[in-house]
């Protein structure tokens, strides 16, 4: 069986798109998803499967969760693997260390355009520092997410792409917990 692991893009924040991950975690396992676990309330699942890829494991949760809940999301699907490498490939090894807290790890559904994120990285007005590395973005907030002109929205605009963000302390447990 593959671990695989699963973030869905904005639940559970500001009120506007909630969902239960008991909810959730019961929809994993009437589809066939074994020991579907979740972990904080912001839309991170884990779960194993018979190999299916991650593409249609997205198209299948995000159909799922719309027809059952009425909830369109987004879901960004990484195996075991895959979650591994994204954390080996972090470019901010320094800040993972001083500041977890305002390294963010963004999951894309496409892999960027390298001249998107230079050109990405020439707009930035603040102290912020972006890298893409595949089908993930690593950005560096020093001074906080809340009050930055790097909003997720200008992130995809940019890239051309959709994604979900976690920090670097959430991407560590997601490693730790994806083969439990």
């Amino acid at each position: 069986m593959t671990s695989y692991l699963a973030l869905l893009r904005a639940v559970n924040v500001g009120g506007k798109t909630t969902i239960g991950m008991a909810d959730l975690r019961a929809m994993l396992g009437e589809l066939g998803l074994a020991e579907p676990r979740s972990l904080l309330q912001s839309g991170n699942l884990l779960f194993r499967g018979d190999g299916t890829t991650p593409d249609e494991l997205e198209n299948l949760l995000a159909a799922e969760t719309e027809r059952r809940f009425g909830l369109k999301t987004d879901f960004f699907v990484r195996t075991a693997d895959e979650w591994d490498a994204v954390v080996a490939g972090n470019p901010f090894p320094a800040e993972a260390g001083s500041d977890p807290g305002h390294l963010i790890v963004m999951a894309l559904k496409e892999a960027p355009e390298a001249a998107a994120v230079a050109a990405l990285q020439a707009s930035i007005v603040g102290r912020e520092t972006v890298r893409a590395v595949g089908r993930q973005a690593y950005l560096v907030y020093p001074d906080g997410v809340g009050e930055s002109k790097l909003t997720i929205k200008r992130i995809e605009k940019a890239l051309g792409t959709r994604g979900t963000g976690r920090n670097w302390n959430t991407t560590l447990k997601l490693q730790a917990r994806v083969r439990e």
